[in-house]
């Protein structure tokens, strides 16, 4: 599933739908009560979540007997994670540009004044 990034960004915008997120990235696949727990809301409301949150492809949902489990999707990640490595290749270049320029000039400035009478 290839969500495009603004549905993944607006699906992770939410303060409930990021904490529910990153309760799933720090203890692993966990059944709807156990997530719904920490949340002031209705049984109802964490459902439209946790549905924004599938239709973005960020979790998958699996049945075992009356229970319904909730676990990341590690592929969703990565598309987030090739996202990410593009503009941090960007401005890690930018900046060793920046710091190549930097060491010219102060290069040619030392070598300028020890020129001068």
């Amino acid at each position: 599933m290839d969500t495009p990034l603004p549905q993944l960004f607006a699906a992770l915008a939410d303060p409930t739908r990021f904490a529910i997120i990153e309760r799933l990235r720090e203890n692993g696949e966990q059944h709807i009560g156990q997530i719904s727990e920490p949340f002031q809301m209705s049984a109802p409301a964490i459902s439209r979540h946790i549905k924004i949150l599938e239709q973005a492809g960020l979790v998958k949902r699996r049945t075992e007997q009356q229970k319904r489990f909730l676990s990341l999707r590690r592929e969703c990640f990565s598309t987030l994670d090739d996202w990410i490595r593009h503009y941090r290749e960007f401005w890690n270049d930018s900046f060793d540009r920046l710091d190549n320029y930097l060491e010219i000039r102060t290069n040619s400035g030392n070598h300028d004044a020890t020129d001068k009478p």
